[in-house]
């Protein structure tokens, strides 16, 4: 309860006076049935009168007028505190999935978490407002209807002492079972998000290999997963609703028989001479329906909080994540990368920690500040990660890495993370403008400074070339350009944060040769006092680098110019002679 706390404290008076509200309203639904007994006893006795029933209606009116104006703010408020607190909780979800390092992000789905910022908040959200609207009102109702019921006759509420607690013991059974069955919908929503968001976001790949037919197949089976899932917890849940309806119907038949009786006899069960009137019985049948209707919206109030529950304990996951990469104590908030000099030393790295294989094993690497450094190897061998261990997108495991001699951990991640710049080996875009993409380098930037970031990364052509031009719209991911555009404009988005350290992942892949030399040019002439580090497969992407490093299965094989490892190293041998072959290589 102390974390929900947090989100209901900002708005404690609409959780006031939401139940409040609804309390006027139970007083209204006690009284109606007195007044009804009223009019239905003057009119059998024949004492009715016209000044009599306008004194009555102007009670019910004025009971019902106040009813209403209760349920309305009941409602409002309800309303204004559930949106509030979803919103809020929903806003902190999203910022602790920001602060998640790569690592924790490989614990969830991408469907998963948004299944959790969406559907998961929604239903906290519904079950909050239900429950500031009935926490009070089916209470009451219940308490007003026993006191009313056993008020008018001690006798015939020994059919509700009997009934009730059956009517009980049968609602909890329902609930019990469905709770975990809601857990598993949750669960089974993910997987279709996750299917979802999958082909959405590769539809032109789908269509490319003509695997319609293949995603279509497997929405479908993610579909009836969730629908058999779905209709597992409903088909428990519609148990409710009969099995109120049976006990409702008995209940009220019994004390239809049980009060008739009485009222023809002028004689309860107890021997009591009991002037029992049918106005009396009227207002007894009404009060017992409150009371089964309070029960019926005490159990749906509990239905909605077994789903809500299995939605706070998928929040709570998210929420409990221990982010593993953050600000140590000790920082140094002040520090910031100067000259990028980077040092690797005795670094090994497992992605499971379990792992006896790590995916980098004892690397000791120097890079001087300012330099062009290559990195070249066989797909999977550690490059990715090598790199990502610089601006901490993942933390070692042993050993450390130092960028001007300062170990990565004693910076701050902000003042970190903005001295390293980094295209990565997928390259994303987002929706809006290329001109609002490339801001993402530098918010500040002039138009002049944006239109030179482009040109360097050879994209103002093409840019120039749209019809709105750097005002272009980009579909999600940046789905209506190219591999090679969409490469160039992230390109030029580092190259607009002037970066000391630039890291390139395989980023220049999909353009050609002299675009590629042309952008390796603007690097050497705009980012000379930066360091630059190229993942390349291709050869002629690192030739001339100052130092290319050579990887294999998690280890550094050779350190050295091109000319130098072409004599000396076997693994770079066998990629020059493998591209040159396959003429791929200069």
């Amino acid at each position: 309860m102390k974390r929900w706390m947090k989100y209901v404290k900002p708005y404690m008076l609409y959780f006031i006076l939401g139940p409040l509200c609804m309390i006027i309203e139970v007083i209204g639904e006690v009284l109606m049935p007195l007044y009804l007994a009223e009019v239905i006893n003057a009119a059998i006795d024949g004492s009715i009168t016209a000044g009599s029933s306008l004194i009555v209606m102007a009670k019910m009116i004025g009971t019902a007028l106040l009813m209403m104006l209760g349920g309305v703010g009941g409602s409002y408020f309800g309303a204004k505190a559930s949106v509030n607190f979803a919103s809020d909780l929903r806003s902190d979800l999203f910022k602790k999935v920001q602060g998640y390092s790569f690592a924790n992000i490989d614990k969830f789905s991408t469907g998963s978490l948004v299944t959790r910022l969406t559907n998961d908040v929604t239903q906290m959200q519904n079950f909050i407002n239900m429950m500031l609207r009935m926490m009070l009102r089916s209470p009451g109702m219940l308490i007003g209807g026993v006191i009313m019921a056993i008020r008018l006759s001690p006798s015939l509420s020994i059919v509700m002492a009997v009934t009730l607690p059956l009517l009980l013991g049968a609602m909890a059974f329902i609930i019990f079972r469905g709770m975990p069955r809601f857990a598993r919908m949750q669960t089974k929503i993910d997987g279709l998000n996750s299917t979802v968001q999958e082909n959405i976001t590769n539809v032109r790949v789908v269509k490319s290999f003509t695997r319609e037919g293949f995603e279509t197949d497997k929405f479908e089976s993610a579909n009836a997963d969730l629908k058999g899932a779905g209709m597992s917890a409903m088909k428990n849940m519609i148990l409710m609703s009969p099995v109120q309806s049976f006990f409702m119907y008995i209940t009220t038949g019994l004390v239809i028989w049980f009060g008739s009786q009485i009222v023809i006899s002028n004689y309860d069960t107890w021997g009591l001479n009991a002037a029992f009137s049918v106005g009396e019985l009227s207002s007894f049948i009404n009060y017992v329906s409150q009371i089964l209707f309070s029960l019926m919206m005490v159990t749906f109030m509990l239905m909605f909080s077994s789903r809500a529950l299995a939605s706070a304990k998928r929040i709570s996951e998210v929420l409990d994540e221990k982010i593993d990469i953050i600000d140590t104590e000790d920082c140094n908030t002040e520090a910031t990368i100067e000259r990028g000099e980077i040092e690797f030393k005795n670094v090994t790295y497992r992605y499971y920690k379990n792992s006896e294989d790590p995916v980098l094993a004892n690397i000791n690497l120097t890079i001087p500040a300012g330099s062009t450094v290559g990195i070249i190897g066989s797909t999977g061998c550690g490059k990715t990660t090598l790199v990502s261990l610089i601006p901490r997108l993942y933390d070692t495991d042993e050993g450390e890495v130092l960028i001007d001699g300062i170990n990565v951990k004693d910076y701050s991640l902000h003042n970190l993370r903005e001295g390293v710049g980094m295209v990565l080996q997928k390259n994303v875009l987002f929706s809006g403008t290329i001109e609002e993409n490339l801001r993402w380098g530098d918010e500040d930037a002039t138009d002049e400074q944006i239109f030179a970031a482009a040109e360097s990364a050879q994209a103002d052509k093409f840019v120039k070339n749209f019809t709105n031009g750097y005002q272009t719209e980009l579909g999600q991911g940046g789905v209506n350009v190219s591999g090679g555009q969409k490469q160039r404009l992230c390109i030029a988005r580092a190259l607009l944060k002037s970066p000391k350290i630039i890291i390139l992942d395989d980023s220049t892949s999909a353009v050609d040769t002299a675009t590629e030399a042309q952008i390796r040019r603007a690097f050497r002439e705009e980012l000379g006092a930066s360091t630059k580090i190229i993942i390349a497969q291709r050869i002629s992407s690192v030739k001339d680098a100052d130092m290319i490093v050579v990887m294999d299965d998690g280890k550094i094989t050779g350190i050295g110019t091109h000319d130098a490892l072409m004599q000396n190293n076997v693994e770079y041998q066998e990629i020059y002679n493998s591209q040159i072959s396959g003429k791929d290589g200069n």
